[in-house]
């Protein structure tokens, strides 16, 4: 991995008309914001992060597709990035964009593909039907403690816990961890003042966890990383499990969060509530290519000049990758929003693409979480529907994740059914 080159390398000057990648309107209709940066900057586009900091977002689904396919030209490696100088320690976008680490996140070629032989067997290891027992048992405990009010917020109560239930059988760590770990990765995501805080206490929930498999070993994905073969220290360990378990929470929790919402007001998904696989797994799908949880990933950074559509992209210049931006690419997309447009096809970026994708594993894996909480949810309360009006939904404010503050929902009183284990 390339070292951090601070040197005596001038800072990258902004282009002329960067759009700031902030304010409400990427969360509120972030697809029109899309539509006015390819109309006047193209497939690539000059944006401004916080703090000024220059970089590229890329929307056009060709070009995300060139920059994905060429780890060598755009390698994930941030230690090239020619802002360095410019960066504050307490940037709260640092945690999400990285520095370099031994991480299977935070390296490139060879020494990334050694993280992933590790992290990848452990998670193919998963046993698919005792996962999806313990998703449907999770599920139904986190609904038993709200089904008898009648109303629920099911992004507080329901989407961003179960998946963290899951991890935690998955990971080994304890039930009561879960709400602390919970709370840090969401403010790590978010990028607010706490940013760093978070990330330093996230940190710590890993060491923990890996000194108590370190000392006693499990039936569990820590301790099967740790039979792995090759070497590795402690500090690889703590990055590799950080970087499977955050992209294992929130971007669960909001595919899941966002199907149901699609679900709710969208009249195509109506059968959906009264159990309805097939609409389930169409829901699930379409929000892959409309509302998918990762909306720009951080990133990419060019190893020499080069040309990318239009734009000079300098050595060492940021490339975020507009994964949302792609999916709805007029020049590969002719209907944006028609169900029948997804059946089927899982052509998108949701996932990213390329050498450093989500692995194939842990994709299966969220769906099991997803798909699983979705359809108990349904068949333990098929009267849910919005304790408010659609429009009065709000965006959580991460510049990158796409989820929900809250999904307010009323129901019919069931009883709780108790008893899982």
């Amino acid at each position: 991995m390339t070292s951090i080159a601070q040197g005596g390398a001038c800072p990258v000057p902004h282009e002329p008309g960067a759009v700031p990648l902030s304010g409400p309107r990427f969360h509120t209709d972030p697809h029109a914001l899309y539509r006015e940066m390819r109309r006047d900057h193209g497939p690539v586009a000059a944006v401004e992060l916080p703090g000024g900091i220059p970089a590229w977002l890329v929307l056009g689904y060709r070009e995300l597709h060139q920059v994905t396919n060429s780890p060598e030209l755009f390698p994930r490696d941030v230690g090239l990035w020619n802002q360095w100088p410019n960066i504050p320690p307490d940037w709260p976008l640092l945690p999400m964009v990285g520095t370099p680490m031994p991480s299977i996140y935070f390296t490139a070629g060879a020494e990334h593909r050694r993280h992933l032989a590790m992290v990848e067997p452990a998670l193919e290891s998963v046993d698919p039907f005792e996962l999806r027992r313990v998703c449907e048992s999770s599920a139904d405990r986190l609904i038993d403690s709200f089904c008898g009010r009648g109303e629920a917020d099911l992004v507080a109560e329901f989407a961003e816990p179960l998946p963290v239930l899951v991890l935690a059988w998955l990971l080994g760590f304890p039930d009561t961890e879960g709400p602390g770990l919970a709370r840090a990765m969401k403010a790590l995501a978010d990028g607010g003042a706490d940013a760093q805080a978070a990330h330093l206490r996230f940190m710590q929930y890993m060491q923990h966890l890996l000194a108590v498999k370190k000392a006693a070993p499990g039936d569990d994905l820590v301790s099967r990383m740790l039979a792995h073969p090759a070497p590795f220290t402690d500090e690889e360990y703590v990055n590799d499990l950080m970087a499977v378990t955050a992209a294992g929470h929130l971007p669960t929790a909001d595919w899941l969060i966002n199907s149901v919402r699609l679900m709710l007001t969208d009249d195509r998904f109506a059968a959906a509530l009264g159990g309805g696989r097939r609409s389930v797994d169409q829901a699930m799908n379409e929000v892959l290519w409309e509302d998918a949880p990762s909306s720009i990933l951080a990133g990419r950074w060019a190893a020499r000049d080069t040309r990318l559509a239009d734009k000079t992209i300098r050595a060492g210049d940021l490339l975020l990758l507009g994964l949302a931006a792609a999916n709805t690419d007029p020049h590969v997309r002719q209907s944006v929003g028609n169900a029948a447009t997804h059946t089927g096809n899982s052509a998108h970026f949701a996932f990213s693409h390329g050498e450093y994708r989500c692995p194939f594993p842990a994709q299966q894996i969220a769906e099991t979480i997803a798909r699983t909480g979705i359809e108990v949810l349904l068949d333990r309360l098929p009267d849910v529907d919005l304790a408010v009006p659609a429009g009065a939904l709000v965006r959580r404010p991460s510049p990158f994740l796409r989820g929900m503050n809250s999904l307010p929902v009323v129901f019919t009183p069931v009883r709780a059914l108790g008893g899982f284990q």
